[in-house]
């Protein structure tokens, strides 16, 4: 295992699987190997969610794309929104049904989903990919979710011109609403207290103390829309064409949550609101 420090946290993510090269797939939480030294001959990006609906536009012809789906071929990797598409019909022993949850072995964290016999599709915020040269980079658990999600969605505001996000689950169950504010933001911190540590025991990480540090950070305002709060604001967001639905595993869309909160809970009093929204920073 390699222990990587907050300071290298940006070099990591910003590392996209290249084409031609080998790769292993870890889980992010515990270190386990889900694909060994898998060749990537490509690694091509999916399109918008909605691509299939605009196809008439885009035709003067019926639909050629009816009755089809993009799934990744052998030694293909596809990257959507929050996941990747992965083919593993090649991998010895393995007859997975379609719509079938994917567990990690040894702490038993949902990674991902079959898609079919063939596909399996990965979140980014569980999965670390490494060249296979490499060793696994062990990075506290706040730290990559927050990384994750935030980079992407500097990049599908930037791609999209979306700044109004619906955090949900697989099952489509809503957790947030998320609207970023600045994707160019810096956040620096000083020596961390216990007692923001206690107050969010879950999130508990090993902290460099000893010096200030200064990270690129998104500022985004956001409504927890769990026990039934902000249902109606929630539909009213779930019927806008306009707002970019991310959907992760409901325990890392609980894991988000908290830690907005726990920033929201690092600002001074008189900048943690703005209107009904809640104010917080994603460092990157």
């Amino acid at each position: 295992m390699e222990l990587v420090c907050v300071d290298e946290l940006v070099s990591v993510f910003n590392q996209s699987p290249q084409a031609q090269e080998h790769y292993t797939f870890y889980c992010q939480s515990c270190g386990d190997v889900i694909i060994r030294d898998r060749r990537l001959l490509r690694v091509l990006p999916l399109p918008s969610a909605n691509w299939a609906a605009l196809v008439e536009e885009w035709c003067c012809h019926p639909d050629p794309f009816t009755q089809k789906s993009l799934h990744p071929g052998h030694g293909d990797c596809f990257t959507g929104d929050t996941f990747y598409l992965v083919n593993l019909r090649s991998q010895p022993g393995q007859d997975p049904k379609a719509n079938t949850k994917v567990i990690c072995k040894r702490c038993k964290v949902t990674l991902g989903e079959t898609m079919s016999p063939e596909t399996t599709k990965f979140y980014m915020t569980e999965i670390i990919i490494q060249p296979s040269e490499r060793s696994f980079p062990v990075i506290p658990r706040s730290e990559f979710v927050q990384s994750i999600v935030g980079q992407r969605l500097g990049e599908l505001a930037s791609a999209r011109s979306t700044f109004r996000f619906l955090i949900q689950g697989q099952d489509g169950r809503v957790f947030i609403l998320l609207w970023l504010l600045n994707s160019d933001s810096l956040v620096i911190e000083a020596l961390r207290s216990s007692r923001s540590v206690t107050k969010f025991p879950l999130l508990e990480e090993t902290w460099r103390t000893d010096s200030t540090s200064a990270r690129n950070a998104v500022k985004v305002l956001y409504q927890p829309c769990t026990k039934s709060r902000n249902e109606k604001l929630a539909r009213e967001w779930e019927s806008d064409i306009s707002i970019h639905a991310i959907t992760l595993p409901s325990a890392s869309c609980l894991e988000l949550l908290l830690i907005l909160s726990r920033s929201t809970a690092t600002l001074p009093v008189s900048l943690r609101r703005m209107n009904s929204f809640q104010v917080a920073f994603l460092k990157m």
